[in-house]
C-alpha cells in the first residue's frame, strides 16, 4: 500500500524533543489533522534548510508522510505575517503550547480551535498590553472546544438561568454554583452570560476578548482550577516558569543578611 502524504498544510510547531545527534522530534499542532508527531530527520545540523524555520510560535506549512504514529517531515515553509513573540509574550505563547500538548489528544481536528490560536500568538507579537487578556480567552475557547467547558449562561446543578445580579463562581465538578460572601473571585450573573454570549458569537476570539476586559483578575484563578483538574497538573511549567523569571526580576526591598558563618564551638 502507498505510503500517506500530505502536503501544504498549515501548522505551528508546539515543542521539539532530541531523537539523535542530528534529529528532532517535533510536536504540531495542525489544522486539519490536530496534533501530530513528526520527524525531522537531519535538522540539526548546520546545512539544514529546516534550522532556520522550524521555531515555535511561527506559522509555517508543513508536508510529511508516513503511517507511523511519528511520520516523517518532507518540507517546512514560513507562512510570514509576523514576528515571534519575545519577552513575556514569549512566555506567554510557550503556556498556551502546553496547554495544547496537555489537553489535546493525538490526531484529534479541531479547526477552529487552531485558527484561534493563531490570532492568540499574532497578537501576544503585536499587543504586548493585552498579554491577560488574550490568555483568559484562549483558555475559554480552548475548555469550550474540547468539551471542558460548562454552559456559562446556567447553574451547574439546576441549569437554570443566572440571576444577573447574584454572584457565581466556575467549579470543575459542578459547573457554575453560587458564590460564598468570603468568594473573593466570584463574578455577576451578567460577566459570566456576557462570556458566554461572546463564546457563542461569530468572532469568539475578539467577542471574548472584549467579554473578559473587566475581570482578566477574577477569571484567572477559576479558570486556572479548571485547567488543573482536566490536565491533572497541580502547576504547568511555564507558568512556574513565569513565577520564577518575575521573581528574579522584582527588587528587593531589603538588602539580603550577611552570612555570620559557623556557629562558635564549644568551651574545650
Amino acid at each position: 500500500m502507498a505510503t500517506r502524504r500530505f502536503t501544504e498544510e498549515p501548522a505551528f510547531v508546539l515543542h521539539r524533543y532530541d531523537w539523535s545527534e542530528s534529529s528532532l522530534v517535533l510536536e504540531v499542532f495542525t489544522r486539519h489533522h490536530g496534533r501530530i508527531a513528526l520527524v525531522a530527520k537531519g535538522v540539526k545540523r548546520p546545512t539544514s534548510q529546516f534550522r532556520p524555520v522550524l521555531l515555535p510560535l511561527q506559522p509555517l506549512h508543513l508536508s510529511w508522510g508516513g503511517d507511523a504514529e511519528v511520520r516523517t517531515l518532507k518540507s517546512a515553509q514560513w507562512q510570514g505575517g509576523h514576528v515571534m513573540p519575545t519577552g513575556e509574550a514569549l512566555l506567554s505563547g510557550s503556556y498556551l503550547n502546553e496547554l495544547l500538548m496537555r489537553l489535546l489528544a493525538r490526531e484529534d481536528p479541531h479547526a477552529r480551535l487552531f485558527d484561534h490560536y493563531a490570532l492568540a500568538v499574532r497578537l501576544l507579537a503585536e499587543r504586548a498590553d493585552a498579554q491577560q487578556l488574550v490568555l483568559r480567552s484562549f483558555e475559554l475557547l480552548l475548555l469550550r472546544d474540547i468539551g471542558l467547558l460548562p454552559d456559562l449562561a446556567h447553574e451547574g446543578q439546576t441549569l437554570t438561568p443566572l440571576d444577573r445580579g447574584a454572584a457565581y463562581v466556575l467549579t470543575p465538578e459542578g459547573g457554575l454554583c453560587a458564590a460564598h460572601t468570603d468568594d473573593a473571585h466570584s463574578l455577576s450573573g451578567t460577566h459570566w452570560v456576557g462570556l458566554q454570549m461572546a463564546l457563542d458569537g461569530v468572532d469568539p476570539l475578539l467577542a471574548t476578548l472584549r467579554a473578559c476586559s473587566g475581570c482578566p483578575q477574577s477569571l484567572q484563578p477559576q479558570l486556572r482550577h479548571l485547567l488543573h483538574y482536566h490536565s491533572g497538573v497541580r502547576v504547568f511549567k511555564t507558568r512556574q516558569l513565569m513565577l520564577d523569571v518575575m521573581a528574579m526580576n522584582r527588587p528587593r526591598s531589603h538588602p539580603l543578611p550577611l552570612d555570620p558563618g559557623p556557629p562558635p564551638l564549644p568551651p574545650a
